[in-house]
């Protein structure tokens, strides 16, 4: 009888107990072993520095784009973008910068028609690792080897236009532009610009220096009207051409690690103690591979 209440008491405390803590993708990235994290080359790095401090570093894509690729280094390097400014940002969708005038002549050297990168045959740059929850856009989804995000349908495949991810400024087609004018997504992902401008890059930090400014209302394109509210950038540079004690590193979560797919499924079902009711899936813009800066020694 003096055993009764006890053992009542110890059944209560064990069904109170709460539900271990489901780990956050973060979390899961800080825990991923060396050996899970790949380098990102300082020649695919490409470096806004702003006139009032700060910095955006946008982590090119030379497989999926080379000639635009091959353009933007040839501008950063040649100084064109000298008196380069942010011109435009339009609410929840992109921020733009480059020669807001449209009257510089081209960059010395580069390609002044490059070919329409905006797509190429399912397979050409390796198998992808599949992502394992539905799309709205594309049928088949996944990441290839390098660490990008990329939607397809089994015939075809292209870069998405996720939030952060980098594209090149057009006139209508057939032009395609040359790489002097970028923009990023701001806002909810775009997705019906896939296949039809050439992406190039992905910003991987320093993304508030381009989402928080002010929002423009020029042309209903979101373009500053007034000169004075264009933001002025102070240098864009390559990672790789600068001296040794400003250079910079950053790596990715290679994509088919456990911890990769692990960070996958907690994007998908979010757990506990704010989560209650787990989403079960997530949209591709939903899982952009971590990323994460590193001292340039290591």
């Amino acid at each position: 009888m003096i055993l009764f209440p006890l053992l009542l008491s110890i059944s209560a405390a064990a069904q109170a107990a709460p539900a271990p803590l489901k780990p956050t993708a973060t979390q899961i990235a800080a825990a991923a072993p060396a050996a899970a994290w790949g380098a990102i080359k300082p020649e695919d790095l490409l470096l806004i520095d702003f006139a009032d401090g700060q910095r955006s570093v946008i982590w090119l894509a030379p497989e999926y784009a080379p000639v635009h690729v091959a353009n933007i280094r040839i501008i950063a390097r040649s100084g064109w973008w000298g008196d380069a400014t942010v011109y435009r940002v339009q609410d929840n969708y992109v921020t733009q910068w480059g020669d807001a005038t449209e009257k510089k002549p081209p960059a010395a050297g580069i390609t002044r028609r490059p070919p329409a990168e905006y797509e190429w045959a399912w397979g050409a740059h390796g198998p992808l690792v599949a992502n394992p929850f539905r799309d709205a856009y594309a049928s088949r989804t996944g990441f290839s080897a390098s660490g990008w995000p990329l939607a397809g349908d089994g015939k075809r495949q292209w870069l998405p236009h996720c939030y952060g991810m980098v594209g090149v400024a057009r006139d209508l087609a057939p032009d395609t532009g040359t790489g002097g004018d970028l923009y990023t997504v701001i806002g909810h992902a775009p997705r019906h610009l896939d296949r039809n401008i050439a992406v190039v890059g992905r910003v991987i930090d320093g993304m508030g220096a381009l989402s928080a400014l002010p929002r423009g209302t020029g042309g209903g394109l979101g373009l500053y009207e007034d000169a004075k509210m264009r933001v002025p950038i102070k240098r864009i540079a390559i990672a790789a051409d600068l001296p040794p004690a400003e250079q910079v590193a950053y790596q990715y979560l290679r994509p088919g690690t456990p911890a990769f797919t692990a960070t996958l499924e907690a994007r998908a079902n979010r757990g506990l103690p704010f989560f209650t009711v787990p989403a079960g899936t997530a949209d591709l813009c939903n899982l952009m591979g971590p990323v994460r800066k590193m001292a340039p020694t290591e």
